[in-house]
């Protein structure tokens, strides 16, 4: 039979006539590099849902060529959630190259910024894809006609519905309330009927539907396909869920799901802090639960760009963020090499190797099981049981006292000492947490979301010298994007 594409035209496409010229422009949502063709294969199929993965990788030009002030050069997490959150600068020398990261840092920026509109571009870019994947996945009568084995069409839709899960956790939390696109667009009238702001209790309803369908869906082993270990597992899809209550503040949830989650038997605290990172190292290890897999000399690239960005100086350590750490704790070599000026953590080496080079193999690590620990700790002292969450900090600590350095010299015993056992109570513990993340999960693009969502933000960066407001724990809606709604999706107050 012949099946009829329905392409996701999205953000672009939200212009209706209200934008001069969209007709001249390329859909945002139309898959060129492997696009379904009109008589669907288990290739063409498996090929689209592998375009939703291009959108989680920090290679460069996915979206976009060299378009630094849209933001679309590569992922801008470093920015929005590193570089905000006060413990990554631009540049080891500041100067006046991308002024508009400088303008996120310091919360002096507007809505027509770079950064917001690539947050955007790339996650709705992915929604886009993911309908499209999804919509062909889910049609029967298509599967029936190629013969795509059960197994391998639950696997590809519980891997994108977690994708899009994944897409609307990063919209969600960025903007509030955010358009809710569940299939692919067909026509301008069916972008101008969502052109508007979904309430975000119904964006995050949405996403807990789409992560409970990825469990169901996906296979209870460590690697979805041990042939290709990047692609999403039921791993990755418990710990969203378990992610999603954290922000929820369901506690209860937050435990039980990662008691599920353990219940696998898939993941552990590597021995060295490091491995985890290690570009040597990938899918070799314990603890990494969901990272994009960059590599060199493919056609087309999926090299790690952010690297390339290093080598032009950028990404530094803030003041703040090396102060941070305990004396002599090993963690603070293995993320940034002062000395050298190397991010070791974003290059996937502690020599160097990679910096300057637009196809380096080092991964985007999204999840890992420190920070899955941590999350349990959290919720355990928030629900009363104080000293079982201390005790889940220790053993990240303790996985840190235990790595040698990087010269091989092993820390002494008395080297960050355990929490538990000294009588904490829950806002000393509390603290203890908050210090631990920011050092453990240092430049993984967690502190400024851990921030905002405990409340502190305005406290900490304020204290920091920053011109953080109440209003800045949205970010503004690209303006561009209000624009071409004609006014149906509205601005964030204060922008």
């Amino acid at each position: 039979m012949r099946y009829s594409i329905k392409m996701g035209i999205l953000s672009g496409m939200l212009a209706i006539a209200s934008c001069e010229g969209y007709m001249d422009r390329e859909p945002i949502g139309l898959i060129t590099q492997d696009q379904i063709s009109t008589d669907p294969t288990e290739q063409s199929i498996t090929s689209s849902v592998n375009s939703v993965y291009q959108l989680y990788s920090q290679t460069l030009n996915v979206i976009g060529e060299w378009d630094w002030t849209g933001g679309k050069v590569l992922r801008n997490d470093f920015i929005v959630y590193d570089i905000a959150a006060g413990d990554m600068i631009k540049k080891w020398n500041p100067d006046g190259d991308q002024a508009w990261m400088d303008e996120v840092a310091a919360f002096n920026f507007t809505s027509i910024n770079g950064a917001f509109n690539g947050v955007w571009s790339y996650n709705y870019e992915a929604i886009s894809r993911a309908n499209i994947a999804i919509d062909i996945l889910e049609n029967q009568e298509v599967m029936n006609e190629i013969n795509l084995q059960p197994a391998l069409r639950d696997r590809l839709l519980g891997e994108v519905l977690f994708l899009r899960a994944y897409s609307y956790f990063d919209l969600v939390n960025n903007f509030g309330d955010v358009p809710l696109l569940t299939a692919p667009l067909e026509s301008f009238e069916d972008a101008y009927e969502v052109s508007v702001r979904a309430p975000k209790a119904e964006v995050w309803a949405f996403i807990k539907q789409d992560l409970e369908r990825a469990v169901d869906l996906l296979p209870e082993t460590k690697y979805s396909n041990p042939a290709e270990p990047w692609r999403v597992s039921i791993g990755a899809a418990k710990a969203m869920q378990a992610k999603v209550a954290l922000f929820e503040e369901d506690y209860n949830a937050v435990i039980m799901r990662i008691n599920e989650l353990d219940g696998y038997g898939f993941y552990a605290l590597n021995n060295h802090y490091f491995d985890s990172f290690d570009a040597f190292q990938q899918f070799n290890e314990n603890e990494v639960i969901f990272a994009y897999d960059h590599q060199e000399a493919r056609n087309p690239g999926r090299g790690n760009g952010l690297a390339a960005l290093m080598g032009w100086g950028f990404v530094a350590p803030s003041e703040s963020f090396v102060q941070a750490f305990e004396e002599n704790d090993p963690r603070l070599f293995y993320t940034i090499d002062i000395e050298e000026r190397n991010p070791n953590k974003l290059l996937g080496t502690t020599n160097g190797q990679f910096k300057g080079n637009d196809d380096s193999p080092g991964n985007k690590i999204y999840i890992r099981y420190a920070d899955v620990l941590l999350w349990k700790a959290e919720a355990l002292i928030r629900s009363g049981n104080i000293e079982g969450g201390l005790q889940l900090i220790d053993e990240v600590r303790a996985r840190a006292r235990n790595t040698p350095h990087g010269d091989g010299t092993v820390s002494p015993a008395d080297l960050l000492p355990p929490y538990s056992g000294r009588g904490l109570g829950e806002a000393e513990a509390f603290q203890a947490l908050v210090d631990e993340r920011r050092v453990e999960l240092g430049f993984e693009s967690h502190r400024f979301n851990d921030l905002k969502r405990w409340n502190l933000a305005d406290e900490v960066l304020s204290a920091m010298g920053k011109n953080f407001q109440q209003h800045h724990y949205l970010y503004p809606i690209p303006q561009e994007e209000v624009d071409r709604s004609g006014g149906q999706i509205t601005q964030n107050p204060g922008y």
